[in-house]
């Protein structure tokens, strides 16, 4: 499988960069990094770390082949220019190509209150396909610390890419 993972922003950077380590290791991994994210990150073992005006780059073309694309935290002024099909960068450049091919894109805004427009962008973008999961928490799973609410964000978004993990307690009759 290969992924897509876009960072966006700068609050929420930490979420995304956990994310990206606890991808299983056998997930080829394209990491796409804003200008403002301002984090160096170090080569890890199938992770190709790519510039955001690296228009050129692999990831922004649909025979790439991509299985899926998910951006941690989503800008709402990122999520406005994909909502526009605007693709100025290689991070919005790649979500038209996920949009165009028909394959998986999620997007974790991270701005609260949502203004009407962040609304009426997201509404857009879902009635095409792509999926507004923003790190929301549950409370069936007994989360007691930071970590553990994470790992429950992060199990979410695995299962909404078709990735099997154990990060987080699932919903069964013994909650009741």
């Amino acid at each position: 499988m290969k992924i897509v993972i876009g960072i966006s922003g700068a609050s929420g950077v930490a979420l995304g960069l956990k994310f990206v380590r606890t991808l299983p290791s056998e997930i080829q991994k394209h990491l796409i990094l804003s200008d403002h994210a301002h984090i160096v990150l170090e080569k890890e073992k199938n992770l190709t770390l790519h510039k955001n005006d690296e228009i050129w780059a692999s990831v922004a073309s649909g025979s790439y082949g991509a299985d899926a694309m998910i951006i941690i935290p989503c800008s709402m002024n990122t999520l406005a220019k994909i909502s526009c099909g605007m693709a100025d960068n290689l991070i919005t450049r790649a979500a038209a190509v996920m949009i165009k091919e028909r394959r998986t894109l999620v997007l974790a805004p991270r701005e609260i209150p949502f203004s009407p427009i962040a609304l009426e962008n997201m509404h857009k973008l879902s009635m095409m396909g792509v999926i507004i999961a923003p790190p929301v928490l549950a409370y069936y799973g007994d989360q007691q610390d930071l970590e553990s609410m994470e790992n429950f964000m992060i199990g979410k978004w695995f299962d909404l890419l078709g990735i099997e993990n154990n990060l987080y307690k699932r919903w069964s009759d013994h909650n009741a």
